[in-house]
Protein backbone atom coordinates (compact mmCIF):
# COMPACT_ATOMS: atom_id res chain seq x y z
CA UNK A 1 0.00 0.00 0.00
CA UNK A 2 1.15 3.43 -1.14
CA UNK A 3 1.11 6.73 0.17
CA UNK A 4 -1.80 8.54 -1.57
CA UNK A 5 -0.24 11.71 -3.26
CA UNK A 6 -1.71 15.22 -2.11
CA UNK A 7 -1.74 15.79 -5.58
CA UNK A 8 -4.17 13.18 -6.92
CA UNK A 9 -6.40 13.88 -3.73
CA UNK A 10 -7.83 17.24 -3.65
CA UNK A 11 -6.28 20.50 -5.11
CA UNK A 12 -5.02 22.49 -2.39
CA UNK A 13 -5.05 19.88 0.23
CA UNK A 14 -1.73 18.54 2.15
CA UNK A 15 -1.36 15.75 3.94
CA UNK A 16 0.32 15.57 7.12
CA UNK A 17 2.10 12.41 8.48
CA UNK A 18 3.31 13.07 11.99
CA UNK A 19 1.49 14.91 14.18
CA UNK A 20 3.30 18.39 15.54
CA UNK A 21 2.40 20.16 18.73
CA UNK A 22 -0.15 23.22 18.24
CA UNK A 23 0.49 24.37 21.48
CA UNK A 24 1.99 27.72 22.21
CA UNK A 25 4.59 27.64 25.32
CA UNK A 26 3.49 28.36 28.45
CA UNK A 27 3.42 31.38 30.10
CA UNK A 28 4.70 32.02 33.61
CA UNK A 29 1.34 31.48 35.09
CA UNK A 30 -1.44 30.02 33.06
CA UNK A 31 -5.17 31.72 33.41
CA UNK A 32 -8.65 31.29 32.78
CA UNK A 33 -10.00 32.40 29.42
CA UNK A 34 -13.55 34.15 30.06
CA UNK A 35 -15.32 34.02 26.69
CA UNK A 36 -18.74 34.88 26.24
CA UNK A 37 -21.14 34.40 22.94
CA UNK A 38 -24.60 34.94 22.26
CA UNK A 39 -26.09 31.51 21.04
CA UNK A 40 -25.66 28.55 23.18
CA UNK A 41 -25.16 24.69 22.47
CA UNK A 42 -28.30 22.62 21.70
CA UNK A 43 -27.02 19.26 22.59
CA UNK A 44 -24.02 16.86 23.45
CA UNK A 45 -23.90 14.73 20.52
CA UNK A 46 -21.34 15.37 17.83
CA UNK A 47 -22.78 12.98 15.66
CA UNK A 48 -26.02 14.28 15.16
CA UNK A 49 -25.47 18.21 15.82
CA UNK A 50 -26.28 20.71 13.21
CA UNK A 51 -26.22 24.13 15.12
CA UNK A 52 -23.27 25.84 14.72
CA UNK A 53 -23.65 26.74 18.09
CA UNK A 54 -23.23 23.20 18.87
CA UNK A 55 -20.38 22.16 16.85
CA UNK A 56 -18.01 25.23 18.05
CA UNK A 57 -18.76 23.99 21.59
CA UNK A 58 -18.15 19.92 20.53
CA UNK A 59 -14.92 20.82 18.59
CA UNK A 60 -13.04 21.67 21.71
CA UNK A 61 -14.44 18.70 23.89
CA UNK A 62 -14.27 15.62 20.89
CA UNK A 63 -11.60 14.76 18.19
CA UNK A 64 -11.88 13.20 14.87
CA UNK A 65 -9.26 11.03 13.37
CA UNK A 66 -8.29 13.80 11.05
CA UNK A 67 -8.86 17.62 10.94
CA UNK A 68 -8.41 20.87 9.14
CA UNK A 69 -5.91 23.57 9.45
CA UNK A 70 -6.26 27.47 8.86
CA UNK A 71 -5.11 26.63 5.26
CA UNK A 72 -7.50 24.07 4.73
CA UNK A 73 -5.04 21.06 4.58
CA UNK A 74 -6.17 17.86 6.74
CA UNK A 75 -4.03 17.37 9.30
CA UNK A 76 -3.62 15.26 11.72
CA UNK A 77 -5.86 14.71 15.28
CA UNK A 78 -6.31 11.15 16.81
CA UNK A 79 -4.53 9.47 13.36
CA UNK A 80 -0.72 10.11 13.28
CA UNK A 81 -1.09 8.84 9.50
CA UNK A 82 -2.78 7.61 7.09
CA UNK A 83 -2.69 6.03 3.35
CA UNK A 84 -4.68 5.68 0.89
CA UNK A 85 -4.63 2.43 -1.83
CA UNK A 86 -3.78 3.03 -5.42
CA UNK A 87 -7.12 2.79 -6.20
CA UNK A 88 -8.47 4.73 -3.68
CA UNK A 89 -10.52 1.98 -1.98
CA UNK A 90 -8.71 1.17 1.26
CA UNK A 91 -8.28 4.11 3.86
CA UNK A 92 -5.33 3.01 6.81
CA UNK A 93 -4.69 5.10 9.72
CA UNK A 94 -2.79 4.76 12.48
CA UNK A 95 -3.65 6.21 15.97
CA UNK A 96 -1.46 8.27 17.86
CA UNK A 97 -0.13 6.44 21.07
CA UNK A 98 -0.80 9.89 22.80
CA UNK A 99 -4.00 9.84 21.85
CA UNK A 100 -6.55 9.24 25.02
CA UNK A 101 -10.05 10.58 26.32
CA UNK A 102 -10.14 12.71 29.28
CA UNK A 103 -10.71 9.64 31.60
CA UNK A 104 -7.11 8.43 30.92
CA UNK A 105 -8.00 5.77 28.57
CA UNK A 106 -6.68 5.06 25.65
CA UNK A 107 -8.00 5.96 22.14
CA UNK A 108 -8.14 2.63 20.07
CA UNK A 109 -8.95 1.39 16.82
CA UNK A 110 -11.81 -0.60 18.75
CA UNK A 111 -12.98 3.40 19.71
CA UNK A 112 -13.14 4.50 16.14
CA UNK A 113 -14.71 1.28 14.56
CA UNK A 114 -17.53 1.70 17.10
CA UNK A 115 -17.73 5.32 16.22
CA UNK A 116 -17.94 4.77 12.54
CA UNK A 117 -20.66 1.88 12.96
CA UNK A 118 -22.59 4.41 15.21
CA UNK A 119 -22.38 7.09 12.42
CA UNK A 120 -23.43 4.87 9.72
CA UNK A 121 -26.47 3.36 11.72
CA UNK A 122 -29.60 5.20 10.43
CA UNK A 123 -31.59 4.91 13.86
CA UNK A 124 -28.46 7.44 15.52
CA UNK A 125 -29.44 9.81 12.78
CA UNK A 126 -26.09 11.22 12.24
CA UNK A 127 -26.10 14.72 10.86
CA UNK A 128 -23.07 13.21 8.21
CA UNK A 129 -24.16 9.38 7.88
CA UNK A 130 -24.12 9.88 3.81
CA UNK A 131 -20.51 11.28 4.20
CA UNK A 132 -19.46 7.19 4.90
CA UNK A 133 -21.78 5.12 2.94
CA UNK A 134 -18.66 4.13 0.68
CA UNK A 135 -17.52 2.39 3.74
CA UNK A 136 -18.13 -1.25 3.43
CA UNK A 137 -16.18 -3.07 6.29
CA UNK A 138 -13.65 -1.71 9.03
CA UNK A 139 -10.53 -4.05 10.08
CA UNK A 140 -9.09 -3.67 13.35
CA UNK A 141 -5.80 -5.48 12.93
CA UNK A 142 -4.48 -4.11 16.12
CA UNK A 143 -5.03 -1.20 18.61
CA UNK A 144 -3.53 1.18 17.07
CA UNK A 145 -4.20 0.30 13.30
CA UNK A 146 -7.89 1.06 11.52
CA UNK A 147 -8.30 -0.16 7.82
CA UNK A 148 -11.47 1.37 5.77
CA UNK A 149 -12.79 -0.41 3.14
CA UNK A 150 -14.53 0.99 0.66
CA UNK A 151 -17.31 0.10 -1.79
CA UNK A 152 -15.47 2.70 -4.39
CA UNK A 153 -12.58 4.90 -4.42
CA UNK A 154 -13.64 7.51 -2.51
CA UNK A 155 -11.18 10.42 -2.05
CA UNK A 156 -13.39 13.21 -0.65
CA UNK A 157 -14.08 10.57 2.25
CA UNK A 158 -10.58 12.26 4.09
CA UNK A 159 -11.95 15.46 3.97
CA UNK A 160 -14.85 14.00 5.39
CA UNK A 161 -13.47 12.35 8.07
CA UNK A 162 -12.20 15.62 9.49
CA UNK A 163 -15.25 17.21 10.92
CA UNK A 164 -16.79 17.10 14.32
CA UNK A 165 -19.33 15.25 13.01
CA UNK A 166 -17.11 12.46 12.44
CA UNK A 167 -15.74 12.34 16.39
CA UNK A 168 -14.19 9.66 17.89
CA UNK A 169 -15.90 8.41 21.10
CA UNK A 170 -15.34 5.42 23.88
CA UNK A 171 -16.44 2.42 22.85
CA UNK A 172 -17.59 1.75 25.63
CA UNK A 173 -19.58 5.20 26.23
CA UNK A 174 -21.49 3.87 22.91
CA UNK A 175 -22.33 0.86 24.17
CA UNK A 176 -23.95 1.99 27.22
CA UNK A 177 -25.92 4.21 25.32
CA UNK A 178 -24.58 7.74 27.27
CA UNK A 179 -23.43 9.60 24.64
CA UNK A 180 -24.97 13.25 24.56
CA UNK A 181 -25.27 13.26 28.46
CA UNK A 182 -21.50 12.04 29.15
CA UNK A 183 -19.02 13.84 27.44
CA UNK A 184 -16.02 11.76 27.43
CA UNK A 185 -13.76 13.05 24.26
CA UNK A 186 -9.96 13.26 23.41
CA UNK A 187 -9.99 17.26 22.97
CA UNK A 188 -8.32 19.55 24.63
CA UNK A 189 -10.77 20.56 26.70
CA UNK A 190 -13.38 18.54 29.47
CA UNK A 191 -16.63 19.69 30.12
CA UNK A 192 -17.29 20.71 33.81
CA UNK A 193 -20.31 22.03 33.76
CA UNK A 194 -23.35 23.17 31.56
CA UNK A 195 -26.13 25.14 31.85
CA UNK A 196 -28.16 25.51 29.15
CA UNK A 197 -28.44 29.15 27.71
CA UNK A 198 -26.37 30.43 30.70
CA UNK A 199 -22.52 29.27 31.12
CA UNK A 200 -20.37 26.12 29.82
CA UNK A 201 -16.96 25.33 32.29
CA UNK A 202 -14.53 23.73 30.53
CA UNK A 203 -11.09 23.26 31.72
CA UNK A 204 -7.57 21.98 30.24
CA UNK A 205 -7.85 17.97 29.62
CA UNK A 206 -4.45 16.74 30.89
CA UNK A 207 -4.73 13.66 28.87
CA UNK A 208 -4.82 15.72 25.44
CA UNK A 209 -2.45 14.38 22.92
CA UNK A 210 -1.92 17.48 21.90
CA UNK A 211 0.24 18.63 24.84
CA UNK A 212 -0.25 21.48 27.03
CA UNK A 213 -2.27 24.24 26.98
CA UNK A 214 -1.09 28.01 28.24
CA UNK A 215 -4.64 27.76 29.79
CA UNK A 216 -6.10 26.35 32.22
CA UNK A 217 -9.39 25.98 31.31
CA UNK A 218 -12.22 28.51 29.56
CA UNK A 219 -15.70 29.92 31.32
CA UNK A 220 -18.13 30.78 28.14
CA UNK A 221 -21.31 33.32 29.18
CA UNK A 222 -23.80 32.99 27.05
CA UNK A 223 -25.09 36.56 27.01
CA UNK A 224 -28.37 37.88 25.61
CA UNK A 225 -27.33 39.67 22.50
CA UNK A 226 -23.70 40.97 20.86
CA UNK A 227 -24.09 44.18 21.90
CA UNK A 228 -23.57 43.29 25.46
CA UNK A 229 -20.66 40.82 24.05
CA UNK A 230 -19.28 44.23 23.29
CA UNK A 231 -19.86 45.94 26.26
CA UNK A 232 -18.76 43.06 28.08
CA UNK A 233 -15.63 43.03 26.60
CA UNK A 234 -15.42 46.72 26.50
CA UNK A 235 -15.47 46.22 30.45
CA UNK A 236 -13.15 43.53 30.64
CA UNK A 237 -15.34 41.18 31.96
CA UNK A 238 -14.65 38.87 29.05
CA UNK A 239 -11.46 38.20 27.24
CA UNK A 240 -12.51 36.56 23.88
CA UNK A 241 -15.86 36.61 22.26
CA UNK A 242 -17.32 34.66 19.12
CA UNK A 243 -19.56 36.88 16.76
CA UNK A 244 -22.05 36.51 14.23
CA UNK A 245 -23.26 39.96 13.55
CA UNK A 246 -20.98 41.62 11.09
CA UNK A 247 -22.46 45.05 12.07
CA UNK A 248 -21.26 44.49 15.63
CA UNK A 249 -18.29 43.27 14.50
CA UNK A 250 -17.31 46.17 12.34
CA UNK A 251 -17.23 48.42 15.85
CA UNK A 252 -14.92 46.30 17.47
CA UNK A 253 -11.78 48.51 15.54
CA UNK A 254 -12.90 51.28 17.04
CA UNK A 255 -12.68 50.17 20.83
CA UNK A 256 -9.52 50.71 22.59
CA UNK A 257 -7.66 47.98 24.10
CA UNK A 258 -9.78 45.17 21.58
CA UNK A 259 -8.78 43.27 18.15
CA UNK A 260 -10.86 41.87 15.84
CA UNK A 261 -10.02 38.53 14.30
CA UNK A 262 -11.76 38.64 10.59
CA UNK A 263 -11.42 35.79 8.38
CA UNK A 264 -13.58 34.51 5.10
CA UNK A 265 -15.59 31.48 5.26
CA UNK A 266 -16.79 28.62 3.57
CA UNK A 267 -20.22 29.01 4.87
CA UNK A 268 -22.92 30.01 2.81
CA UNK A 269 -26.75 32.06 3.60
CA UNK A 270 -29.08 30.72 1.27
CA UNK A 271 -32.62 30.79 0.79
CA UNK A 272 -33.63 27.10 0.74
CA UNK A 273 -37.11 26.17 -1.26
CA UNK A 274 -38.89 23.29 -0.45
CA UNK A 275 -39.54 22.52 -4.55
CA UNK A 276 -42.38 19.39 -2.92
CA UNK A 277 -44.95 22.20 -2.33
CA UNK A 278 -46.91 24.25 -4.73
CA UNK A 279 -45.92 26.40 -6.49
CA UNK A 280 -42.07 25.78 -5.46
CA UNK A 281 -42.33 22.68 -7.66
CA UNK A 282 -42.95 24.68 -10.82
CA UNK A 283 -39.51 25.34 -12.28
CA UNK A 284 -40.08 28.56 -13.74
CA UNK A 285 -41.65 29.84 -10.34
CA UNK A 286 -38.15 29.05 -8.26
CA UNK A 287 -36.26 30.73 -11.83
CA UNK A 288 -38.26 33.78 -11.48
CA UNK A 289 -37.33 33.83 -8.07
CA UNK A 290 -33.98 33.58 -8.52
CA UNK A 291 -34.15 35.96 -11.42
CA UNK A 292 -35.96 38.54 -8.81
CA UNK A 293 -33.23 38.45 -6.12
CA UNK A 294 -30.40 41.29 -6.07
CA UNK A 295 -27.73 39.35 -4.06
CA UNK A 296 -25.60 42.48 -3.65
CA UNK A 297 -28.28 44.34 -2.33
CA UNK A 298 -29.00 41.58 0.69
CA UNK A 299 -25.21 41.86 1.24
CA UNK A 300 -25.32 45.41 1.99
CA UNK A 301 -28.64 45.84 3.81
CA UNK A 302 -28.48 43.09 5.42
CA UNK A 303 -24.90 42.50 6.37
CA UNK A 304 -23.59 45.52 6.65
CA UNK A 305 -21.96 45.07 3.04
CA UNK A 306 -19.68 42.47 5.01
CA UNK A 307 -19.88 39.42 2.44
CA UNK A 308 -19.95 38.46 -1.47
CA UNK A 309 -22.36 37.05 -3.73
CA UNK A 310 -21.81 32.89 -4.05
CA UNK A 311 -22.88 30.19 -5.98
CA UNK A 312 -23.16 26.64 -4.28
CA UNK A 313 -19.58 25.78 -4.51
CA UNK A 314 -17.68 28.12 -1.91
CA UNK A 315 -14.28 26.58 -1.89
CA UNK A 316 -12.04 28.05 -3.80
CA UNK A 317 -10.24 25.15 -5.49
CA UNK A 318 -13.68 24.46 -7.12
CA UNK A 319 -15.72 27.98 -7.57
CA UNK A 320 -16.71 29.60 -10.84
CA UNK A 321 -17.74 32.95 -11.09
CA UNK A 322 -21.30 33.52 -10.11
CA UNK A 323 -22.05 35.86 -12.91
CA UNK A 324 -21.50 32.47 -15.19
CA UNK A 325 -24.55 30.86 -13.13
CA UNK A 326 -28.34 31.07 -13.91
CA UNK A 327 -29.86 34.52 -13.40
CA UNK A 328 -27.23 35.29 -10.50
CA UNK A 329 -27.38 39.07 -11.35
CA UNK A 330 -30.44 40.42 -10.68
CA UNK A 331 -33.00 40.57 -13.67
CA UNK A 332 -36.76 41.70 -13.14
CA UNK A 333 -38.00 41.31 -16.46
CA UNK A 334 -36.90 37.96 -17.26
CA UNK A 335 -38.21 37.17 -13.53
CA UNK A 336 -41.79 38.64 -14.36
CA UNK A 337 -41.38 36.77 -17.55
CA UNK A 338 -40.66 33.13 -16.33
CA UNK A 339 -43.73 34.12 -13.80
CA UNK A 340 -46.01 34.71 -16.30
CA UNK A 341 -44.74 31.79 -18.58
CA UNK A 342 -45.64 29.57 -15.55
CA UNK A 343 -48.97 29.96 -15.20
CA UNK A 344 -48.97 31.12 -11.57
CA UNK A 345 -50.43 34.63 -11.01
CA UNK A 346 -48.30 35.14 -7.52
CA UNK A 347 -48.86 33.46 -4.25
CA UNK A 348 -48.33 33.39 -0.35
CA UNK A 349 -46.12 31.86 1.69
CA UNK A 350 -43.88 31.01 4.76
CA UNK A 351 -40.59 31.59 5.35
CA UNK A 352 -39.12 30.42 8.57
CA UNK A 353 -35.79 32.33 10.28
CA UNK A 354 -33.75 31.19 13.51
CA UNK A 355 -33.07 33.79 15.92
CA UNK A 356 -29.31 34.77 16.89
CA UNK A 357 -28.18 32.01 13.75
CA UNK A 358 -27.29 33.68 11.60
CA UNK A 359 -28.36 37.05 13.63
CA UNK A 360 -28.47 38.45 10.02
CA UNK A 361 -31.34 36.17 9.28
CA UNK A 362 -34.27 38.20 9.96
CA UNK A 363 -33.25 41.08 8.31
CA UNK A 364 -32.13 38.96 4.91
CA UNK A 365 -35.95 37.68 5.45
CA UNK A 366 -36.91 41.17 5.24
CA UNK A 367 -34.86 42.29 2.09
CA UNK A 368 -35.92 39.05 0.41
CA UNK A 369 -39.78 39.32 1.22
CA UNK A 370 -39.38 43.10 -0.28
CA UNK A 371 -37.49 41.43 -3.27
CA UNK A 372 -40.08 38.69 -4.22
CA UNK A 373 -43.00 41.20 -3.61
CA UNK A 374 -42.22 42.75 -6.80
CA UNK A 375 -42.88 39.50 -8.97
CA UNK A 376 -45.96 39.00 -6.99
CA UNK A 377 -44.90 37.02 -4.24
CA UNK A 378 -46.92 37.60 -0.56
CA UNK A 379 -43.94 36.33 2.06
CA UNK A 380 -44.95 36.23 5.44
CA UNK A 381 -41.36 35.91 7.79
CA UNK A 382 -41.83 33.39 10.55
CA UNK A 383 -39.09 33.82 13.63
CA UNK A 384 -38.19 30.42 15.17
CA UNK A 385 -35.87 30.14 18.74
CA UNK A 386 -32.92 28.13 17.28
CA UNK A 387 -33.87 24.87 18.74
CA UNK A 388 -37.34 24.87 16.98
CA UNK A 389 -36.25 25.83 14.09
CA UNK A 390 -33.34 23.18 13.92
CA UNK A 391 -36.01 20.52 14.52
CA UNK A 392 -38.25 22.31 11.35
CA UNK A 393 -35.30 22.03 9.27
CA UNK A 394 -34.59 19.03 9.96
CA UNK A 395 -37.87 17.80 9.11
CA UNK A 396 -38.00 19.06 6.01
CA UNK A 397 -41.41 20.99 7.32
CA UNK A 398 -40.60 24.57 5.59
CA UNK A 399 -42.72 26.39 2.37
CA UNK A 400 -39.02 28.43 2.29
CA UNK A 401 -36.16 29.07 4.97
CA UNK A 402 -33.44 31.24 5.07
CA UNK A 403 -30.41 29.19 5.89
CA UNK A 404 -26.51 29.65 7.14
CA UNK A 405 -25.48 26.25 6.02
CA UNK A 406 -21.37 24.77 6.44
CA UNK A 407 -18.90 24.52 3.84
CA UNK A 408 -16.43 22.33 3.57
CA UNK A 409 -13.39 22.01 1.13
CA UNK A 410 -14.56 19.72 -1.25
CA UNK A 411 -18.27 19.60 -3.21
CA UNK A 412 -19.27 15.87 -2.12
CA UNK A 413 -19.31 16.08 2.02
CA UNK A 414 -20.54 19.27 1.54
CA UNK A 415 -23.83 18.45 -0.47
CA UNK A 416 -24.02 14.56 -0.99
CA UNK A 417 -26.48 14.59 2.16
CA UNK A 418 -28.75 16.54 0.41
CA UNK A 419 -28.10 16.31 -3.77
CA UNK A 420 -27.81 12.23 -3.71
CA UNK A 421 -30.74 10.26 -3.57
CA UNK A 422 -29.06 8.46 -0.80
CA UNK A 423 -28.48 11.52 1.26
CA UNK A 424 -29.77 11.76 4.92
CA UNK A 425 -30.69 15.18 4.42
CA UNK A 426 -32.56 15.02 0.95
CA UNK A 427 -36.22 15.25 2.96
CA UNK A 428 -34.56 18.81 3.91
CA UNK A 429 -33.68 19.84 -0.10
CA UNK A 430 -36.17 18.06 -1.73
CA UNK A 431 -35.29 17.53 -4.84
CA UNK A 432 -34.10 13.75 -6.28
CA UNK A 433 -32.63 14.57 -9.35
CA UNK A 434 -31.02 12.09 -11.61
CA UNK A 435 -28.26 14.41 -12.83
CA UNK A 436 -27.43 15.99 -9.83
CA UNK A 437 -26.91 12.15 -8.54
CA UNK A 438 -24.98 10.67 -10.80
CA UNK A 439 -22.42 14.35 -11.10
CA UNK A 440 -21.99 13.61 -7.10
CA UNK A 441 -20.88 9.81 -7.66
CA UNK A 442 -19.01 10.81 -10.50
CA UNK A 443 -16.94 13.61 -8.32
CA UNK A 444 -16.84 10.81 -5.56
CA UNK A 445 -15.30 8.24 -7.40
CA UNK A 446 -12.76 10.31 -9.38
CA UNK A 447 -9.15 10.70 -8.52
CA UNK A 448 -7.66 13.55 -11.31
CA UNK A 449 -7.96 16.40 -9.57
CA UNK A 450 -8.83 18.73 -12.59
CA UNK A 451 -11.35 16.06 -13.89
CA UNK A 452 -12.72 16.40 -10.05
CA UNK A 453 -13.72 20.17 -11.07
CA UNK A 454 -15.13 20.04 -14.23
CA UNK A 455 -17.58 17.40 -12.11
CA UNK A 456 -18.47 20.19 -10.04
CA UNK A 457 -18.64 23.00 -11.54
CA UNK A 458 -21.45 20.94 -14.15
CA UNK A 459 -23.23 20.26 -10.83
CA UNK A 460 -22.86 23.83 -9.84
CA UNK A 461 -24.21 24.86 -12.63
CA UNK A 462 -27.62 22.59 -12.88
CA UNK A 463 -28.31 23.43 -9.26
CA UNK A 464 -28.28 27.12 -10.36
CA UNK A 465 -30.48 26.34 -13.48
CA UNK A 466 -32.50 24.40 -11.35
CA UNK A 467 -32.99 26.45 -8.37
CA UNK A 468 -34.06 24.59 -5.73
CA UNK A 469 -32.05 26.92 -3.18
CA UNK A 470 -31.08 30.09 -4.28
CA UNK A 471 -27.65 30.68 -2.76
CA UNK A 472 -26.70 34.44 -1.68
CA UNK A 473 -23.76 35.11 0.08
CA UNK A 474 -20.42 34.29 1.33
CA UNK A 475 -19.19 36.16 4.71
CA UNK A 476 -16.65 35.80 7.23
CA UNK A 477 -16.05 34.63 10.80
CA UNK A 478 -15.48 37.36 13.56
CA UNK A 479 -13.72 36.90 17.07
CA UNK A 480 -13.18 39.76 19.07
CA UNK A 481 -10.57 39.95 22.07
CA UNK A 482 -8.87 41.76 24.23
CA UNK A 483 -5.20 42.73 24.06
CA UNK A 484 -4.17 40.61 26.53
CA UNK A 485 -5.18 37.36 24.70
CA UNK A 486 -2.41 36.05 21.81
CA UNK A 487 -2.40 33.35 20.30
CA UNK A 488 -5.70 32.48 18.48
CA UNK A 489 -5.78 32.12 14.59
CA UNK A 490 -9.32 32.20 12.54
CA UNK A 491 -9.93 29.63 10.10
CA UNK A 492 -12.45 29.68 7.02
CA UNK A 493 -14.14 26.32 8.50
CA UNK A 494 -15.01 28.63 11.57
CA UNK A 495 -13.66 27.04 13.72
CA UNK A 496 -12.48 27.72 17.39
CA UNK A 497 -9.87 24.98 17.69
CA UNK A 498 -7.46 27.35 17.24
CA UNK A 499 -8.23 28.41 21.11
CA UNK A 500 -5.49 25.41 22.06
CA UNK A 501 -3.12 28.00 21.04
CA UNK A 502 -3.97 30.62 22.84
CA UNK A 503 -2.28 32.57 26.35
CA UNK A 504 -3.55 35.31 28.08
CA UNK A 505 -1.46 37.56 30.28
Amino acid sequence: MNQFSPKTLLAGLAVATALTSVSAALPAQAAELRMAWSQDATGLDPHKQTAFSSLRLLELIYEPLVRLDADLNVVPAIASSWEFAEDARTLTFTIDSNAKFSDGAAVTSADVKASFERLLDEATSAAARSNFLSIESIDTPDDATVVFNLSIPDVPILVAMATINAAVMPAAEIEAGTVGTEAIGSGPFVLESWEPNAREVLSANENWGGGELAIDGITISVLPDEMAILASLRAGQTDFALLNDPLVATLVPMEAGLELNRVGVLNYNVLQLNPSRPPMDNLLVRQAMSCAIDRQEIIDAALAGEGKVTGPLTMPAFAQDPANLFCYEQDLDRAKELMAESGVDGFSATVIAATGEPPVAASEAQVLQAQLAEIGIDLEIEMMELNVYVDAWLAGDFDMAVAQNGGRPDPYPMYNRYFTKEGNLAHVSNFPDDELDSLMKQGQAETDPAKRVEIFQAFESRLAEQSPWLWLSTGYSYTAQRESVSGFTPSPTGTLFGLVNVSVE
